[in-house]
Protein backbone atom coordinates (compact mmCIF):
# COMPACT_ATOMS: atom_id res chain seq x y z
CA UNK A 1 0.00 0.00 0.00
CA UNK A 2 0.90 3.24 -0.73
CA UNK A 3 1.74 5.98 2.11
CA UNK A 4 2.05 9.45 2.48
CA UNK A 5 3.35 9.96 5.68
CA UNK A 6 4.44 12.35 8.16
CA UNK A 7 8.27 12.10 9.22
CA UNK A 8 9.43 13.13 12.60
CA UNK A 9 13.07 13.57 13.60
CA UNK A 10 13.86 12.83 17.63
CA UNK A 11 12.25 15.64 19.53
CA UNK A 12 10.81 17.36 16.27
CA UNK A 13 7.06 18.63 16.03
CA UNK A 14 5.23 16.49 13.66
CA UNK A 15 4.72 17.25 9.96
CA UNK A 16 2.22 17.29 7.30
CA UNK A 17 0.21 16.00 9.86
CA UNK A 18 -3.07 18.03 7.95
CA UNK A 19 -2.11 15.88 4.94
CA UNK A 20 -4.27 12.71 7.11
CA UNK A 21 -7.13 14.48 7.78
CA UNK A 22 -9.95 12.00 6.08
CA UNK A 23 -7.37 9.69 5.11
CA UNK A 24 -8.27 5.94 4.83
CA UNK A 25 -7.32 4.51 8.33
CA UNK A 26 -8.02 0.73 6.91
CA UNK A 27 -7.55 -1.12 4.06
CA UNK A 28 -11.41 -2.07 3.15
CA UNK A 29 -13.81 -4.45 2.85
CA UNK A 30 -13.31 -4.45 -0.70
CA UNK A 31 -9.54 -5.25 -0.69
CA UNK A 32 -9.83 -8.77 0.28
CA UNK A 33 -7.55 -12.23 1.28
CA UNK A 34 -5.59 -12.71 -2.04
CA UNK A 35 -6.89 -15.48 -3.61
CA UNK A 36 -10.40 -15.55 -2.00
CA UNK A 37 -12.51 -13.19 -4.48
CA UNK A 38 -15.53 -14.35 -6.74
CA UNK A 39 -15.12 -11.99 -9.40
CA UNK A 40 -12.06 -12.58 -11.33
CA UNK A 41 -12.46 -16.31 -12.70
CA UNK A 42 -16.64 -16.26 -13.36
CA UNK A 43 -16.35 -13.32 -15.09
CA UNK A 44 -13.08 -14.63 -16.83
CA UNK A 45 -15.27 -17.51 -17.80
CA UNK A 46 -18.47 -15.18 -18.76
CA UNK A 47 -16.26 -13.13 -21.14
CA UNK A 48 -15.09 -16.59 -22.85
CA UNK A 49 -17.82 -17.75 -23.53
CA UNK A 50 -18.95 -14.53 -25.07
CA UNK A 51 -16.48 -14.42 -27.33
CA UNK A 52 -17.36 -17.60 -28.42
CA UNK A 53 -20.74 -16.43 -28.81
CA UNK A 54 -19.55 -13.13 -31.17
CA UNK A 55 -17.94 -15.85 -33.16
CA UNK A 56 -20.61 -18.30 -33.46
CA UNK A 57 -22.96 -15.38 -33.95
CA UNK A 58 -20.71 -14.46 -37.01
CA UNK A 59 -21.09 -17.49 -38.61
CA UNK A 60 -24.57 -18.05 -38.47
CA UNK A 61 -24.89 -14.40 -40.02
CA UNK A 62 -22.84 -15.94 -42.89
CA UNK A 63 -24.92 -19.05 -43.27
CA UNK A 64 -27.97 -17.11 -43.20
CA UNK A 65 -26.74 -14.28 -45.81
CA UNK A 66 -25.21 -18.15 -47.55
CA UNK A 67 -21.75 -16.87 -47.79
CA UNK A 68 -20.76 -20.19 -46.33
CA UNK A 69 -22.70 -23.39 -46.21
CA UNK A 70 -22.95 -25.08 -42.87
CA UNK A 71 -23.53 -28.56 -42.51
CA UNK A 72 -27.25 -29.94 -42.82
CA UNK A 73 -26.68 -31.87 -39.59
CA UNK A 74 -26.32 -28.62 -37.38
CA UNK A 75 -30.12 -27.83 -37.06
CA UNK A 76 -32.63 -27.35 -34.74
CA UNK A 77 -35.26 -26.83 -36.79
CA UNK A 78 -37.33 -23.45 -37.27
CA UNK A 79 -37.89 -20.48 -35.27
CA UNK A 80 -40.24 -21.53 -32.54
CA UNK A 81 -38.16 -24.86 -32.00
CA UNK A 82 -35.05 -22.58 -31.58
CA UNK A 83 -36.84 -20.22 -29.26
CA UNK A 84 -38.17 -23.12 -27.34
CA UNK A 85 -34.89 -25.24 -26.59
CA UNK A 86 -33.79 -21.55 -25.89
CA UNK A 87 -36.27 -20.98 -23.22
CA UNK A 88 -35.83 -23.95 -21.70
CA UNK A 89 -32.66 -23.86 -21.05
CA UNK A 90 -32.69 -20.24 -19.34
CA UNK A 91 -34.99 -21.51 -16.49
CA UNK A 92 -32.75 -24.67 -15.24
CA UNK A 93 -29.63 -22.16 -15.73
CA UNK A 94 -30.68 -19.31 -13.80
CA UNK A 95 -32.15 -21.51 -10.85
CA UNK A 96 -28.79 -23.02 -10.78
CA UNK A 97 -26.55 -20.34 -10.66
CA UNK A 98 -28.54 -18.57 -7.61
CA UNK A 99 -28.93 -22.51 -5.46
CA UNK A 100 -24.68 -22.57 -6.48
CA UNK A 101 -24.85 -18.47 -4.84
CA UNK A 102 -26.93 -19.47 -1.56
CA UNK A 103 -26.29 -23.06 -0.51
CA UNK A 104 -22.26 -22.34 -1.34
CA UNK A 105 -22.49 -19.92 1.20
CA UNK A 106 -24.57 -22.06 3.96
CA UNK A 107 -23.09 -24.96 3.96
CA UNK A 108 -19.30 -22.38 4.05
CA UNK A 109 -21.31 -20.65 7.34
CA UNK A 110 -22.08 -24.11 9.14
CA UNK A 111 -18.40 -25.21 8.25
CA UNK A 112 -16.95 -21.81 9.62
CA UNK A 113 -19.24 -22.17 12.87
CA UNK A 114 -17.45 -25.69 13.57
CA UNK A 115 -13.89 -24.75 12.04
CA UNK A 116 -13.82 -20.97 13.26
CA UNK A 117 -15.05 -17.90 11.14
CA UNK A 118 -11.26 -16.68 10.14
CA UNK A 119 -10.83 -19.72 8.16
CA UNK A 120 -13.44 -18.69 5.46
CA UNK A 121 -11.17 -18.06 3.26
CA UNK A 122 -9.87 -21.51 3.17
CA UNK A 123 -12.96 -22.33 1.50
CA UNK A 124 -13.38 -19.05 -0.51
CA UNK A 125 -10.16 -20.40 -2.18
CA UNK A 126 -12.32 -23.59 -3.37
CA UNK A 127 -11.50 -22.85 -7.66
CA UNK A 128 -14.69 -25.48 -8.03
CA UNK A 129 -17.17 -22.82 -6.96
CA UNK A 130 -15.60 -20.10 -8.89
CA UNK A 131 -15.81 -22.49 -12.28
CA UNK A 132 -19.23 -23.59 -11.79
CA UNK A 133 -20.41 -20.03 -11.27
CA UNK A 134 -18.24 -18.82 -14.38
CA UNK A 135 -19.81 -21.48 -16.24
CA UNK A 136 -23.74 -20.92 -15.19
CA UNK A 137 -22.76 -17.14 -15.57
CA UNK A 138 -21.81 -17.49 -19.06
CA UNK A 139 -24.11 -19.98 -20.22
CA UNK A 140 -27.24 -18.34 -18.99
CA UNK A 141 -26.09 -15.23 -20.92
CA UNK A 142 -24.92 -16.98 -23.83
CA UNK A 143 -28.37 -18.11 -24.64
CA UNK A 144 -30.42 -15.15 -23.33
CA UNK A 145 -28.53 -13.31 -26.29
CA UNK A 146 -29.10 -15.92 -28.20
CA UNK A 147 -32.82 -16.07 -28.03
CA UNK A 148 -32.90 -12.16 -28.33
CA UNK A 149 -31.11 -12.07 -31.65
CA UNK A 150 -33.38 -15.38 -32.80
CA UNK A 151 -36.42 -14.36 -34.28
CA UNK A 152 -38.19 -12.37 -37.62
CA UNK A 153 -35.79 -9.28 -38.99
CA UNK A 154 -38.11 -7.78 -41.60
CA UNK A 155 -38.96 -10.53 -44.17
CA UNK A 156 -36.17 -12.33 -43.06
CA UNK A 157 -36.20 -15.52 -40.58
CA UNK A 158 -32.82 -15.70 -38.23
CA UNK A 159 -32.10 -18.79 -36.77
CA UNK A 160 -28.52 -19.02 -35.26
CA UNK A 161 -28.25 -22.85 -35.82
CA UNK A 162 -24.74 -23.00 -34.47
CA UNK A 163 -25.00 -20.50 -31.80
CA UNK A 164 -28.10 -22.46 -30.60
CA UNK A 165 -26.48 -26.27 -30.36
CA UNK A 166 -23.88 -24.35 -28.78
CA UNK A 167 -25.93 -23.44 -25.93
CA UNK A 168 -27.05 -27.27 -25.50
CA UNK A 169 -22.89 -27.95 -25.23
CA UNK A 170 -22.64 -25.43 -22.52
CA UNK A 171 -26.01 -26.49 -20.46
CA UNK A 172 -23.97 -30.15 -21.21
CA UNK A 173 -20.93 -29.14 -19.83
CA UNK A 174 -22.33 -26.94 -17.16
CA UNK A 175 -24.35 -29.91 -15.32
CA UNK A 176 -21.07 -31.97 -16.08
CA UNK A 177 -19.14 -29.71 -13.97
CA UNK A 178 -21.56 -29.46 -11.07
CA UNK A 179 -20.97 -32.46 -10.15
CA UNK A 180 -17.38 -32.17 -9.70
CA UNK A 181 -18.09 -28.92 -7.73
CA UNK A 182 -20.44 -31.25 -5.60
CA UNK A 183 -17.39 -33.35 -5.28
CA UNK A 184 -14.64 -30.39 -4.34
CA UNK A 185 -17.25 -28.83 -2.27
CA UNK A 186 -17.97 -32.47 0.01
CA UNK A 187 -14.21 -32.80 0.49
CA UNK A 188 -13.56 -29.11 1.24
CA UNK A 189 -15.31 -29.12 4.50
CA UNK A 190 -14.51 -32.21 5.80
CA UNK A 191 -11.44 -31.60 9.29
CA UNK A 192 -8.85 -34.08 8.05
CA UNK A 193 -8.94 -32.25 4.77
CA UNK A 194 -9.43 -28.70 6.13
CA UNK A 195 -6.33 -29.34 8.44
CA UNK A 196 -4.46 -30.87 5.82
CA UNK A 197 -4.69 -27.40 3.53
CA UNK A 198 -3.90 -25.72 6.91
CA UNK A 199 -0.85 -27.56 7.50
CA UNK A 200 0.29 -26.91 3.57
CA UNK A 201 0.49 -23.69 4.32
CA UNK A 202 1.77 -23.59 7.39
CA UNK A 203 4.80 -25.60 6.18
CA UNK A 204 5.28 -23.61 2.83
CA UNK A 205 5.02 -20.37 5.43
CA UNK A 206 8.04 -21.90 7.44
CA UNK A 207 10.08 -23.00 4.31
CA UNK A 208 10.41 -19.33 3.33
CA UNK A 209 12.17 -19.10 6.16
CA UNK A 210 14.88 -22.07 5.10
CA UNK A 211 15.16 -19.90 1.43
CA UNK A 212 19.18 -18.72 1.35
CA UNK A 213 18.33 -14.96 2.19
CA UNK A 214 19.88 -12.85 -0.01
CA UNK A 215 19.03 -10.24 -2.32
CA UNK A 216 20.97 -9.71 -5.48
CA UNK A 217 21.81 -6.36 -6.93
CA UNK A 218 24.63 -4.15 -6.91
CA UNK A 219 25.08 -5.14 -3.13
CA UNK A 220 24.68 -8.32 -1.63
CA UNK A 221 22.79 -8.84 1.43
CA UNK A 222 23.12 -11.54 4.03
CA UNK A 223 21.80 -12.99 7.35
CA UNK A 224 24.43 -11.80 9.68
CA UNK A 225 23.36 -15.38 11.49
CA UNK A 226 25.53 -16.35 8.33
CA UNK A 227 28.23 -14.62 9.28
CA UNK A 228 30.42 -13.75 12.47
CA UNK A 229 29.13 -10.72 13.19
CA UNK A 230 27.73 -11.54 16.80
CA UNK A 231 23.85 -11.01 18.70
CA UNK A 232 25.08 -8.39 20.43
CA UNK A 233 26.07 -6.23 17.64
CA UNK A 234 22.63 -6.83 16.27
CA UNK A 235 21.25 -5.43 19.58
CA UNK A 236 23.64 -2.76 19.46
CA UNK A 237 22.71 -1.46 16.39
CA UNK A 238 18.86 -1.66 17.51
CA UNK A 239 19.13 0.21 20.28
CA UNK A 240 21.23 2.60 18.55
CA UNK A 241 18.36 3.46 16.16
CA UNK A 242 15.85 4.00 18.72
CA UNK A 243 17.82 6.23 20.68
CA UNK A 244 19.60 8.36 17.92
CA UNK A 245 17.40 7.42 14.93
CA UNK A 246 14.75 9.37 12.75
CA UNK A 247 10.60 8.49 13.45
CA UNK A 248 8.41 7.37 11.07
CA UNK A 249 5.07 7.32 11.89
CA UNK A 250 2.17 4.72 10.67
CA UNK A 251 -0.52 6.27 8.76
CA UNK A 252 -2.73 3.40 8.99
CA UNK A 253 -3.97 1.10 10.91
CA UNK A 254 -3.94 -2.58 10.21
CA UNK A 255 -2.24 -5.87 9.95
CA UNK A 256 1.15 -5.96 8.73
CA UNK A 257 1.00 -8.16 5.23
CA UNK A 258 4.29 -8.04 3.89
CA UNK A 259 7.81 -6.11 3.89
CA UNK A 260 9.45 -5.97 0.68
CA UNK A 261 13.09 -5.99 2.26
CA UNK A 262 14.86 -5.97 -1.19
CA UNK A 263 13.57 -2.45 -1.92
CA UNK A 264 14.62 -1.10 1.63
CA UNK A 265 18.30 -2.91 2.07
CA UNK A 266 18.62 -1.12 -1.83
CA UNK A 267 17.53 1.87 -0.92
CA UNK A 268 19.23 1.74 2.75
CA UNK A 269 22.59 1.24 1.08
CA UNK A 270 22.00 3.79 -1.49
CA UNK A 271 21.74 6.42 1.13
CA UNK A 272 24.12 4.73 3.91
CA UNK A 273 21.61 4.67 6.07
CA UNK A 274 20.52 1.80 8.67
CA UNK A 275 16.56 1.22 9.04
CA UNK A 276 14.87 -0.52 11.71
CA UNK A 277 11.17 -1.52 11.42
CA UNK A 278 9.43 -1.75 14.68
CA UNK A 279 6.96 -4.64 13.52
CA UNK A 280 7.12 -8.02 12.01
CA UNK A 281 4.53 -9.79 9.48
CA UNK A 282 1.31 -10.79 11.41
CA UNK A 283 1.30 -7.57 14.03
CA UNK A 284 -1.51 -5.40 14.09
CA UNK A 285 0.18 -1.32 13.73
CA UNK A 286 -2.04 1.51 15.08
CA UNK A 287 -2.21 4.63 12.90
CA UNK A 288 0.40 6.98 14.94
CA UNK A 289 2.69 4.41 16.04
CA UNK A 290 6.32 4.27 15.59
CA UNK A 291 6.46 2.25 12.00
CA UNK A 292 10.22 2.46 11.80
CA UNK A 293 13.94 4.11 12.76
CA UNK A 294 15.87 5.66 10.39
CA UNK A 295 19.82 6.19 11.10
CA UNK A 296 21.62 9.31 10.66
CA UNK A 297 18.10 10.64 11.95
CA UNK A 298 18.72 13.67 8.89
CA UNK A 299 18.26 10.86 6.16
CA UNK A 300 14.95 10.53 7.09
CA UNK A 301 12.93 12.08 4.82
CA UNK A 302 14.82 10.76 2.29
CA UNK A 303 13.91 6.95 2.92
CA UNK A 304 10.82 7.33 3.83
CA UNK A 305 8.49 6.92 0.26
CA UNK A 306 10.70 4.09 -0.17
CA UNK A 307 9.95 2.56 3.52
CA UNK A 308 6.28 3.60 2.92
CA UNK A 309 6.11 1.85 -0.09
CA UNK A 310 7.47 -1.18 0.70
CA UNK A 311 5.64 -1.61 4.00
CA UNK A 312 1.95 -3.33 2.88
CA UNK A 313 -0.63 -2.70 5.99
CA UNK A 314 -4.17 -4.36 5.57
CA UNK A 315 -7.09 -5.13 7.38
CA UNK A 316 -6.06 -9.31 7.11
CA UNK A 317 -3.72 -11.83 8.06
CA UNK A 318 -2.23 -13.57 5.48
CA UNK A 319 0.28 -16.38 5.34
CA UNK A 320 2.21 -14.61 2.64
CA UNK A 321 4.88 -13.78 5.57
CA UNK A 322 3.07 -14.88 8.27
CA UNK A 323 3.88 -18.32 10.20
CA UNK A 324 2.72 -17.60 13.22
CA UNK A 325 -0.69 -16.76 11.75
CA UNK A 326 -0.99 -20.27 10.21
CA UNK A 327 -0.36 -21.98 13.75
CA UNK A 328 -2.79 -19.59 15.21
CA UNK A 329 -5.46 -21.00 12.28
CA UNK A 330 -4.76 -25.11 13.61
CA UNK A 331 -5.07 -23.06 17.29
CA UNK A 332 -8.38 -21.87 16.67
CA UNK A 333 -9.67 -25.15 14.92
CA UNK A 334 -9.10 -27.12 17.79
CA UNK A 335 -10.17 -24.51 20.40
CA UNK A 336 -13.35 -24.35 18.85
CA UNK A 337 -13.54 -28.47 18.63
CA UNK A 338 -12.58 -28.60 22.02
CA UNK A 339 -16.11 -25.41 22.96
CA UNK A 340 -18.76 -26.86 24.94
CA UNK A 341 -21.33 -26.36 22.45
CA UNK A 342 -18.94 -28.75 19.88
CA UNK A 343 -17.11 -30.91 21.86
CA UNK A 344 -15.25 -32.96 19.23
CA UNK A 345 -12.05 -34.38 21.28
CA UNK A 346 -10.86 -35.82 18.06
CA UNK A 347 -10.45 -32.75 16.15
CA UNK A 348 -8.56 -31.29 19.02
CA UNK A 349 -6.14 -34.38 19.13
CA UNK A 350 -5.97 -33.76 15.60
CA UNK A 351 -4.76 -30.47 15.76
CA UNK A 352 -2.15 -30.91 18.31
CA UNK A 353 -0.33 -33.53 16.36
CA UNK A 354 -0.61 -31.31 13.05
CA UNK A 355 0.66 -28.13 15.13
CA UNK A 356 3.57 -30.66 17.00
CA UNK A 357 4.97 -31.60 13.35
CA UNK A 358 4.80 -28.06 12.47
CA UNK A 359 6.76 -26.87 15.57
CA UNK A 360 9.22 -29.54 15.07
CA UNK A 361 9.74 -28.43 11.58
CA UNK A 362 10.12 -24.50 13.29
CA UNK A 363 12.59 -25.37 15.78
CA UNK A 364 15.07 -27.58 12.92
CA UNK A 365 15.37 -23.61 10.98
CA UNK A 366 18.40 -21.81 12.22
CA UNK A 367 18.61 -18.60 14.21
CA UNK A 368 17.25 -15.63 12.61
CA UNK A 369 17.83 -12.77 14.28
CA UNK A 370 15.49 -10.18 11.55
CA UNK A 371 19.04 -8.50 10.28
CA UNK A 372 20.34 -7.99 7.00
CA UNK A 373 23.51 -6.42 6.01
CA UNK A 374 26.08 -6.25 2.98
CA UNK A 375 28.88 -8.59 2.10
CA UNK A 376 31.37 -6.07 3.93
CA UNK A 377 29.07 -6.41 6.93
CA UNK A 378 27.08 -3.08 7.29
CA UNK A 379 23.70 -4.06 8.76
CA UNK A 380 20.91 -2.30 6.43
CA UNK A 381 18.33 -3.34 7.82
CA UNK A 382 16.26 -4.69 11.18
CA UNK A 383 13.12 -6.66 11.49
CA UNK A 384 11.77 -8.37 14.38
CA UNK A 385 12.30 -11.56 14.12
CA UNK A 386 9.55 -14.11 14.91
CA UNK A 387 11.10 -15.99 18.47
CA UNK A 388 10.58 -20.01 18.97
CA UNK A 389 8.78 -19.17 22.30
CA UNK A 390 6.17 -16.93 20.44
CA UNK A 391 5.13 -19.59 18.16
CA UNK A 392 5.16 -22.06 21.10
CA UNK A 393 2.59 -20.00 22.80
CA UNK A 394 0.57 -19.23 19.48
CA UNK A 395 0.29 -22.90 19.22
CA UNK A 396 -0.80 -24.14 22.62
CA UNK A 397 -2.08 -21.85 24.53
CA UNK A 398 -5.40 -21.36 23.67
CA UNK A 399 -6.01 -25.50 23.62
CA UNK A 400 -4.45 -25.60 27.07
CA UNK A 401 -7.02 -23.27 28.18
CA UNK A 402 -9.77 -24.98 26.80
CA UNK A 403 -9.10 -28.30 27.45
CA UNK A 404 -7.98 -28.60 31.34
CA UNK A 405 -11.22 -30.12 32.15
CA UNK A 406 -10.04 -32.51 29.03
CA UNK A 407 -7.82 -35.46 30.46
CA UNK A 408 -7.12 -36.99 27.26
CA UNK A 409 -6.42 -33.82 25.11
CA UNK A 410 -4.12 -32.72 28.22
CA UNK A 411 -2.22 -35.86 27.57
CA UNK A 412 -2.33 -35.79 24.22
CA UNK A 413 -0.55 -31.98 25.07
CA UNK A 414 1.91 -33.32 27.49
CA UNK A 415 2.56 -36.38 25.57
CA UNK A 416 3.50 -34.18 22.42
CA UNK A 417 5.78 -31.65 24.34
CA UNK A 418 7.56 -35.20 25.72
CA UNK A 419 8.04 -36.38 22.16
CA UNK A 420 9.56 -33.13 20.73
CA UNK A 421 12.00 -32.81 23.72
CA UNK A 422 14.80 -34.94 21.50
CA UNK A 423 13.76 -32.84 18.57
CA UNK A 424 14.75 -29.11 20.09
CA UNK A 425 18.54 -27.98 19.98
CA UNK A 426 18.70 -25.31 22.03
CA UNK A 427 18.17 -24.45 25.69
CA UNK A 428 15.25 -21.64 24.70
CA UNK A 429 13.47 -23.99 22.75
CA UNK A 430 13.02 -26.43 25.39
CA UNK A 431 12.48 -24.11 28.05
CA UNK A 432 9.46 -22.84 25.87
CA UNK A 433 8.14 -25.94 25.56
CA UNK A 434 8.62 -26.71 29.41
CA UNK A 435 6.73 -23.95 30.38
CA UNK A 436 3.54 -25.40 28.54
CA UNK A 437 4.56 -28.69 30.38
CA UNK A 438 4.25 -26.51 33.87
CA UNK A 439 1.04 -24.85 32.70
CA UNK A 440 -0.91 -27.59 31.34
CA UNK A 441 0.35 -30.09 34.84
CA UNK A 442 -0.66 -26.72 36.76
CA UNK A 443 -4.33 -26.91 35.29
CA UNK A 444 -4.50 -30.17 35.59
CA UNK A 445 -3.88 -30.11 39.41
CA UNK A 446 -7.16 -27.81 39.75
CA UNK A 447 -9.21 -29.73 37.53
CA UNK A 448 -10.96 -33.11 39.05
CA UNK A 449 -10.04 -36.05 36.92
CA UNK A 450 -10.51 -39.95 37.89
CA UNK A 451 -7.72 -41.60 39.41
CA UNK A 452 -6.83 -43.71 35.82
CA UNK A 453 -6.57 -40.21 34.36
CA UNK A 454 -4.52 -38.53 36.41
CA UNK A 455 -2.00 -40.95 37.04
CA UNK A 456 -1.52 -41.12 33.05
CA UNK A 457 -1.21 -37.42 33.11
CA UNK A 458 0.98 -37.62 36.09
CA UNK A 459 3.19 -40.06 34.13
CA UNK A 460 3.25 -38.40 30.94
CA UNK A 461 4.02 -34.91 33.04
CA UNK A 462 7.43 -36.79 34.76
CA UNK A 463 8.15 -37.99 31.01
CA UNK A 464 8.09 -34.56 29.31
CA UNK A 465 9.92 -33.14 32.22
CA UNK A 466 12.58 -36.23 32.09
CA UNK A 467 12.99 -35.66 28.03
CA UNK A 468 13.44 -31.70 28.33
CA UNK A 469 15.34 -31.04 31.55
CA UNK A 470 17.89 -34.12 30.52
CA UNK A 471 16.84 -35.64 33.73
Amino acid sequence: MTHSSPVRSNGGAVEGREALIGAKRFVRAGRVIPGTSLLPIPFAIASAILILLAATLTLDALASSRRIALPTWLSVGNIDDARAILGAILGPVSTVLALIFSVTLLVFSMAVSQFGPRLMHYFLRVRAMRVAIGLFLGTFLHSLITFVVTGRRGQTDFIPQLTVLTSILLVFASFCYLVVYNHHIALAIQTNNVLARIVEDLNLAIETFLQPRVVTTDTVFLVPSERSQGEDSIDSARRQCIAEGGVLQATTSGYMQRIDRTCIANTAERRDAVVCLQFRPGEFVIEGEILAYVLPSFKTAELSAAIYNAVKIGQHRTLEEDADFAFAQISEIATHALSPGINDTYTGLSSISCLSDAVRLFAALPPLNGAWQTKQGKIRLLVPPLPFARVVKTAFEFIRHAAADNPAVCLQLLHTCARLGPQLHNDEQREAILDQVEAVHEAVARSRHVAIDSGAIEEAYRLARDRLTGS
